[in-house]
């Protein structure tokens, strides 16, 4: 059985929302496929939040034209999966139209009462009582495959940039593959001729230490720290390392 565990930390603002936003995401995609009553409002309502306090189309747009570029250009050498690579560049072109709309993201949602009244409560310690909230025992006593058409109804306000960050973070994990490093009494540190955007590391959880990873651009220093003690260890740990641009 494979136990490694994968350890991401962003190197800039951008990296940091998106990987956000796709760990919002990811939570959401898991509700839909299993019921799990009431706690796929945590994530939709955090997903909201973020949405509300920053329009991303911007960068994603930036980014996605960054990206077609790169694309077009690695499309014209020779020796390449010219058939892959036009592939991702559809899914991209396919990825701008919903952006370019001019509503914003997530606003149908605000106008949902029964969204809006779970939000104003799901803040408060205990609130998810049916005395609390009785629209939201009735909805919970709905048939699963009704209150699933719901929650796709909902993600569907996210989707135009959802979508795309899935599609931005994919290549960009690509940039790098995972090479085998050892850390000497714990602590690495490395450096990049290349800006960098994204560390990851991959550590086996029999080594019983999960690492601490910062950094800016193209410096960056992994501590390990043993779980049990919860204090740095000075042994010496074997793992795996992408530096991603």
């Amino acid at each position: 059985m494979n136990n490694d565990l994968i350890y991401e930390q962003p190197l800039n603002e951008k990296t940091r929302s998106y990987l956000r936003l796709e760990y919002l995401a990811d939570q959401l995609n898991s509700h839909v496929n299993n019921d799990q009553q009431h706690h796929c409002f945590y994530p939709l309502f955090s997903l909201a939040e973020l949405t509300d306090r920053c329009d991303y189309r911007s960068d994603i747009l930036k980014d996605i034209d960054k990206q077609l570029i790169v694309l077009t250009k690695w499309h014209a050498l020779p020796h390449v999966d010219k058939q892959q690579i036009q592939s991702i560049i559809d899914e991209l072109q396919a990825a701008k139209a919903p952006l370019q709309s001019n509503d914003r993201i997530g606003c149908k949602l605000k106008q949902d009462r029964f969204i809006s009244a779970l939000k104003q409560r799901f803040g408060m310690p205990g609130a998810c009582c049916n005395f609390d909230l009785p629209q939201l025992h009735f909805w919970l006593s709905k048939p699963w495959h009704e209150r699933q058409k719901d929650l796709k109804a909902w993600i569907a306000n996210f989707e135009p940039i959802l979508k795309p960050i899935t599609l931005l973070l994919e290549l960009t994990r690509s940039t790098a593959e995972f090479r085998t490093s050892e850390a000497e009494q714990g602590f690495y540190q490395g450096t990049s001729p290349q800006t960098l955007s994204l560390i990851r590391v991959k550590l086996s959880q029999s080594q019983g230490c999960y690492p601490t990873i910062s950094g800016h651009k193209s410096r960056f220093a992994i501590h390990f720290v043993n779980f049990d003690s919860q204090k740095h260890t000075d042994k010496q740990i074997k793992f795996k390392l992408a530096t991603c641009q």
